[in-house]
């Protein structure tokens, strides 16, 4: 007898780095992207949407160097053998797009783009393989003043957000002046070994100090755990000099600008990096921005990728994780200047500057601080304990959803169980704000019951016997059906 071939059930699993997301997670971040997009859209910028692949000779940071070109980005052979590869970012598509209807885009171009993006990367706690980027660029506009406008749009969007001013700033510098500064002390800045030493150890200011950071500018340091890290081997003179830099944020940005200047010597790149930033920082004094945008010669991240101004929205709170520790989020924003945006494609620079903010990171800062949209959507569930009269069901919804739309109210219908217990269980597990019951009681007395479940359960909490529960049943009241929607607009704002 032939033996039974057994069937083969795939175990259900998600790729390493990869998340599954639903309910108030989507949500939240839909009304964050929809907030952050209405601040780009007044500005004057237009949506883009690119493909999810680009060619992967296009993409520029990842050119196929062997058989199959996987470092960092996914990437598959097409039938023609051409490599195609998901895209790492929204800046790579939109150098393609523009190179590619150069001619017939209105110039500045002036885009916003919200998208998934893929890295193909050690994922790690936080860190995932596919993410969404929420950009906005203007193609064709030199600095300073599209710069300028860039930083206050992205100052607008975080507090539209729901950041407070008081919790977050916005640090500007510039690889121009950084570069300045590097050939002042005699580096070739166009030699990454050495220079690119320099800068890394700049960029742990924030976390070592002047000290730690004056280590890695010399021989080297060695960590708490005892691993050493090579230093960039720079004179005393050369280091000190360095650190003066980074330390140079004077009483406003004019100050700093000055301190920044009398340090970076006759270097002619450096002084125009000033010259940019002088600019941008007048334009911030005159829109009232300069308290919140700030000059600060310790940002050095981005360097690589950008090449004039750069900026970064970092939040000021501390928030407690999961070990009870204190940290910072620190940045949840960035943006600079990269005019090679297109030169790839058409040989030529053409400017372009623009900002991103990192919407996941932003929304767990706010959750860790107990914070969320103050209009989260609001659901309302209509239980159907009498199966045989669910078109009544269907025009309680009806009316539910006409009268609060525009509101940003859900009603749901329990198709689920019958028993109108397992019904009610149904509507907490999603958690909705009411329950609408009709019964064959309430239908004989022309009425509806409202059941207030958010209040419910917090009187729950506050009401110790059973008996002086089912006496009250304060979370619950019935109406007439004509004044179902009153009710319910009652029980939508009674939250306190």
């Amino acid at each position: 007898m032939a033996k039974k071939q057994k069937t083969f059930r795939p175990k259900p699993r998600k790729p390493r780095g990869f998340r599954d997301r639903s309910g108030a997670e989507l949500l939240a971040e839909q009304e964050m992207l929809r907030r952050i997009t209405a601040v780009y859209a007044s500005y004057g910028f237009l949506p883009l949407e690119t493909p999810a692949f680009e060619y992967t000779d296009a993409l520029g940071k990842f050119l196929p160097d062997v058989d199959r070109p996987n470092q960092g980005v996914f990437s598959l052979q097409d039938d023609d053998e051409q490599w195609m590869s998901l895209r790492y970012d929204l800046t790579a598509p939109l150098a393609r797009h523009v190179a590619e209807h150069y001619e017939a885009l209105p110039k500045p171009f002036r885009r916003y783009q919200v998208g998934t993006v893929w890295r193909n990367e050690k994922p790690g706690p936080g860190r995932f393989r596919e993410f969404t980027q929420c950009d906005a660029d203007s193609v064709g506009a030199a600095a300073p003043h599209a710069d300028a406008e860039a930083i206050m749009m992205l100052t607008d969007a975080v507090v539209a957000a729901g950041v407070e001013k008081k919790d977050f700033a916005v640090r500007i510098s510039s690889r121009k002046i950084m570069s300045g500064l590097l050939a002042s002390i005699g580096l070739d800045t166009e030699d990454g070994g050495q220079s690119g030493t320099v800068l890394r150890a700049m960029d742990k200011f924030d976390r070592l100090g002047a000290a730690g950071v004056k280590l890695l500018l010399g021989e080297g340091r060695k960590d708490e755990s005892g691993d050493f890290t090579e230093g960039a081997k720079l004179s005393g003179d050369q280091a000190d000099k360095v650190l003066a830099f980074m330390q140079a944020a004077g009483a406003n940005n004019a100050k700093t600008l000055d301190a920044m200047a009398g340090l970076i010597g006759g270097s002619e790149t450096g002084l125009a990096g000033i010259e940019e930033l002088r600019g941008i920082a007048e334009t911030l004094e005159a829109m009232g921005y300069s308290d919140q945008a700030k000059i600060d010669p310790s940002v050095v991240r981005g360097l690589d990728y950008y090449t004039g101004p750069v900026f970064e929205a970092e939040l000021t709170f501390a928030v407690t994780n999961d070990k009870g520790q204190e940290v910072q989020f620190g940045s949840i924003g960035s943006g600079g200047r990269y005019d090679d945006l297109v030169k790839r494609f058409k040989g030529v620079e053409v400017p372009a500057v623009g900002c991103s903010i990192g919407v996941s990171r932003l929304l767990s800062a706010l959750e860790a601080k107990g914070q969320g949209t103050d209009d989260a959507q609001k659901l309302i569930v209509v239980a159907t304990p009498d199966r045989s009269r669910m078109a009544d069901y269907f025009q309680i919804a009806a009316r539910l959803r006409e009268k609060f739309s525009g509101h940003n109210v859900a009603v749901d219908i329990a198709f689920g169980a019958a028993n109108l217990g397992k019904q009610l269980k149904y509507a907490d597990q999603r958690g909705a704000a009411a329950v609408i019951i009709q019964g064959e009681d309430e239908r004989a007395k022309g009425e509806v019951t409202v059941k207030d479940l958010i209040l419910g359960a917090k009187l729950s909490e506050e009401i110790e016997s059973n008996e002086e529960w089912r006496s009250g049943q304060p979370a619950q009241v019935s109406v007439p059906e004509g004044d179902l929607e009153a009710a319910i607009l009652k029980t939508l704002a009674f939250r306190d």
